[in-house]
């Protein structure tokens, strides 16, 4: 895995989150100031849609397998504005998703056409999802170092490789129960769930360990919980950030379609 840092992209100079929401800001999900201004959890304070996932329209969801990356090949760029500890922390999550299935991760030279450019200017941690053809964000803020656990660093590499949050599959409500009258009022459409034709479950049960799901509090307006697990004891587990479940690299495997055994 590379660790020396390529000269300064163009692209450095291009991100930037009032120039990024000019650009989305007719798409569903982008707004120019945080969602929430009484949330904390980094992955929910960007504004784009259920909090960190810059969607395109019209997209078809993860069953459509051209937002997948070529041969299992994903280029990525870290910009050179992260200190040597947080460049550590973001190599560790692509470290780590590229041992635990056939995906290889490859620094982009300055002529690559589609990368993923990792930023920090924007606000929280968030990422384009799946495979987009170009030039696409991951934005992973300096001054929240939530943004630099392990496991948030995947779940936003996650996202740009084609995954959504697991409570929003198609099944979700024989699980959780969301509490729509703890939610801030207008984030009800971050806990929409995506039918049989948008989202597949690649033949896993639903995982509440899953470092794809949502805490119990996120979007919250009364610190009472949104996401209720139905079996007990499982309110504590929801959310996880600190590594990747089973689950979770058995669908990232069936997904690029890798001959792994887990």
């Amino acid at each position: 895995m590379p660790q020396q840092s390529l000269p300064m992209h163009p692209i450095e100079n291009m991100w930037s989150f009032p120039k990024i929401c000019l650009v989305l800001a007719l798409m569903k999900g982008c707004s120019a100031a945080p969602a929430v201004p009484d949330e904390t959890d980094p992955e929910l304070i960007g504004g784009y849609f259920e909090g960190d996932m810059i969607l395109n329209e019209g997209r078809n969801g993860l069953i459509d397998e051209t937002f997948r990356w070529p041969n299992g090949i994903v280029y990525y760029y870290i910009n050179s504005d992260f200190d040597p500890e947080q460049r550590n922390a973001i190599l560790r999550g692509i470290q780590t998703l590229e041992a635990n299935s056939c995906l290889i991760f490859k620094e982009a030279s300055p002529d690559q056409p589609y990368y993923v450019n990792v930023t920090s200017d924007g606000v929280g941690c968030n990422s384009a999802v799946g495979f987009q053809n170009s030039v696409q964000r991951l934005n992973l803020q300096k001054s929240k170092p939530r943004c630099f656990r392990l496991g948030t660093v995947m779940h936003e590499f996650l996202h740009a490789l084609g995954f959504y949050h697991q409570q929003s599959t198609w099944n979700r409500d024989e699980y959780i129960r969301i509490n729509f009258e703890n939610i801030e009022e207008g984030m009800e459409y971050n806990f929409d769930k995506y039918n049989k034709t948008e989202v597949d479950n690649f033949g896993e049960g639903y995982d509440y360990g899953s470092i794809m799901h949502y805490n119990s509090m996120g979007f919250s307006k009364n610190g009472k919980p949104t996401i209720v697990p139905l079996i007990a004891g499982y309110e504590k587990l929801i959310g996880n950030r600190l590594e990747l479940s089973w689950a979770d690299i058995r669908k990232l495997n069936a997904m690029y379609k890798c001959h792994r055994k887990v």
